[in-house]
Order: C-alpha cells, then sequence, then structure tokens
C-alpha cells in the first residue's frame, strides 16, 4: 500500500480496511487479523494499526471480543451504508475533477457510461459477470 504524505497515515488505513470490509476481503463476521499482522503486512507500527482499528469499532463496522480479537459488524445494512457512502466519496471526487477539467454534466455521464462499458470486459475482451 502507497501512503499519501498530506494525510494521516492511521486516516488512510480506516479507508483500506473499510475498501477491505465493502469488497468482502473481510466479510461480515469475519476475523480481522492482529494487529501485529497488518503491522507487518502494511510496513507501519502496530500502534498506527491500533488507532485506525479503534475507529473502525467506533464506527460500529468491527467489534473486539476480549479473548478472541476483533470481528467484523454482522451488520450487513451497516457494510452497505458503508459501501454507499465510499461510492458517494468517489463520485464526488469523480465529479470534482470532471469539472475542474471544464467538462459538463452531459459530457462526464458520456465518458463515465463509456468507461463502463470498457470496464465491462477483461483484459482479454471477454465480458465481465455482473458484480465483478
Amino acid at each position: 500500500m502507497q501512503f499519501d504524505s498530506s494525510l494521516p497515515i492511521w486516516m488512510q488505513l480506516v479507508t483500506e480496511f473499510s475498501r477491505r470490509i465493502v469488497v468482502g476481503q473481510w466479510p461480515a463476521g469475519a476475523r480481522i487479523p492482529g494487529v501485529r499482522a497488518l503491522a507487518a503486512e502494511l510496513g507501519v507500527n502496530p500502534n498506527t494499526i491500533q488507532r485506525a482499528l479503534s475507529e473502525l469499532e467506533r464506527e460500529g463496522l468491527c467489534r473486539s471480543e476480549r479473548t478472541s480479537g476483533r470481528f467484523v459488524t454482522e451488520d450487513t445494512d451497516r457494510i452497505d451504508r458503508l459501501r454507499a457512502d465510499l461510492a458517494e466519496e468517489a463520485a464526488d471526487d469523480f465529479i470534482q475533477h470532471a469539472r475542474g477539467f471544464g467538462m459538463g454534466r452531459s459530457q462526464a455521464q458520456q465518458l463515465l457510461t463509456e468507461r463502463w462499458k470498457h470496464h465491462d470486459h477483461d483484459s482479454n475482451g471477454r465480458p465481465q459477470t455482473e458484480g465483478a
């Protein structure tokens, strides 16, 4: 993972861990890897991992079980809300960039439609399945 020096690392980890939850890399109810394992994987201080996981817990995305570790929430509605929130942020970023490039709504929509079609095919030109 590449870190952006303009944002605190723990905040970037919250975003990354949230992404892992919404894409199912860390499924609902699954045990989250330990702090030390995550620190080694990502090359950061365990305290930074701990801070990010504490924030996920505060946001209701995971829970701690004293002797068993941390687990992703089983509240799939909460995960769906997170997915929608992250998609909204991405859409807002796209709109801001498109406007910055002098594009209007119809141009941006056309570009998005074209790019969506492009991504509907894998690297070999075969159609992707829905949701892939």
